[in-house]
């Protein structure tokens, strides 16, 4: 089995049984993101206690690059520093997917990523 193969396993999974999915009540911030090019949307909802994300959870609709990368980003999100979470930088969360992907996937890939980065930031600034 290459690893293509084993990746592409993890983010069908991922995909099929979203981590994290749902809406959830009474969030310290939810922020939604549209990627304009495919119409991919994410809502994104997060309850941080003392400086750490202790719980995420969003909605969202599009490809599977973009649902599993969110699913995959929820994971390891959760239990981290707001601090933390800042200094992830949007090649982290490309290698979390184990494949190449093209510029267009890539932003599919970063929908989540780009919502929770101004999750924080709104977090931050209330």
């Amino acid at each position: 089995m290459t690893d293509d193969t084993i990746y592409s396993q993890i983010l069908d999974d991922h995909y099929r049984e979203p981590r994290n999915f749902g809406r959830m009540e009474d969030p310290d911030v939810q922020v939604t993101e549209t990627n304009p090019t495919c119409g991919d949307t994410i809502s994104l909802f997060i309850k941080v206690k003392d400086g750490n994300l202790e719980e995420i959870s969003y909605v969202a609709s599009g490809c599977l690059i973009s649902v599993a990368s969110a699913s995959i980003l929820s994971e390891k999100a959760t239990g981290s520093s707001l601090k933390e979470i800042r200094t992830m930088a949007k090649s982290d969360v490309l290698k979390n997917l184990g494949l190449k992907l093209g510029p267009a996937r890539e932003k599919c890939a970063l929908i989540s990523y780009d919502a929770l980065m101004k999750a924080i930031d709104r977090y931050n600034s209330s």
